[in-house]
């Protein structure tokens, strides 16, 4: 396989300073070396630059940093169509949620029709008039979907760049009043962590990549670090106990990997200030590796 790792240390979608260096964390813990230990040639491309939140207003409280989110977002978008286009994995790492914007519109753009696992403790489904925080990365899927501001919908190309129906998300267990309405109203299938508990992780995730690549769609793998319980992942800006266990979470990129349909990975939501000696970080790795073929045996 060729993958193509792409930085994009973000952090303006987020409430917490800190996940800009989540890519270099990752890095750190050896990503490249190891997929290359696999069998996988690797391409390194330059990290998108983003401007620091210190630099900027953010203006509209409702929506705090809207300019250069979407800046970014197209530019991310850019270099995931190229690589997908080429016939190379984009491996894309965070940096905030809203990252998504752009490695989910470049996947559509460079694929057709695609489809979306979303793991992650909370749905990102709120738009403007309903977020409690204006932080943009809990929009990112909304607008994805169609849903909310229109320069956030129509960031890297006209939207929407999915279609709800064919996105699932897994891991829920923080969802906002206003983003359950939507959600329903959308028909987005949400595998919240009571379900995980009573089917299993297995069931679960094979439902979810099902559900998203009937059709044979090309699959898109949103992976938020918080969808993981911070007791083994606690380098995350919005940590919510009761989350996925180290093993559930390599199972789900293990079955990611015997889907086959995986066409790009974003792996985000990494704070190294509020990590323990880089747990967080090197774990994102691993499941990077995971979801790319690493088994056991």
């Amino acid at each position: 396989m060729r993958i193509d790792l792409l930085g994009v240390p973000m952090d303006l979608g987020a409430g917490r300073r800190g996940v800009d260096m989540g890519p270099s964390a990752i890095r750190y813990s050896g990503l490249g070396e190891k997929l290359r230990a696999l069998g996988h040639e690797v391409g390194h491309l330059d990290a998108i630059p983003v401007p620091e939140a210190e630099a900027r207003d953010p203006g509209d409280p409702r929506l705090k940093y809207l300019e250069p989110i979407v800046h970014v977002a197209a530019e991310t978008a850019d270099h995931v169509a190229r690589a997908r286009a080429a016939g190379r994995l984009p491996v894309i790492l965070g940096g905030d949620h809203s990252i998504a914007l752009g490695s989910v519109s470049g996947a559509a753009r460079g694929t057709g029709e695609v489809g979306v696992v979303w793991f992650d403790a909370h749905a990102d489904f709120n738009t403007e008039e309903t977020s409690p925080s204006g932080n943009i990365h809990g929009m990112i899927l909304a607008a994805l979907a169609g849903y909310g501001d229109p320069r956030l919908v129509n960031a890297a190309g006209k939207g929407p760049h999915v279609d709800p129906r064919h996105v699932a998300i897994v891991g829920a267990r923080d969802l906002d009043a206003g983003e359950k309405e939507l959600l329903r109203a959308a028909g987005v299938r949400v595998f919240t962590m009571t379900e995980i508990d009573t089917r299993g992780m297995a069931d679960v995730t094979r439902d979810a990549l099902a559900l998203v690549t009937a059709g044979d769609r090309r699959l898109h793998v949103s992976f938020d670090m918080d969808v993981v319980d911070p007791r083994e992942a606690p380098g995350v800006g919005t940590p919510v106990h009761g989350g996925m266990t180290y093993r559930e979470a390599h199972l789900a990129m293990e079955l990611v990997a015997r889907n086959g349909q995986l066409g790009s990975l974003d792996i985000v939501e990494v704070n190294p200030i509020l990590d323990r000696e880089n747990r967080t970080a090197i774990l994102a790795a691993e499941l990077v590796l995971s979801a790319v073929g690493k088994t056991i045996y």
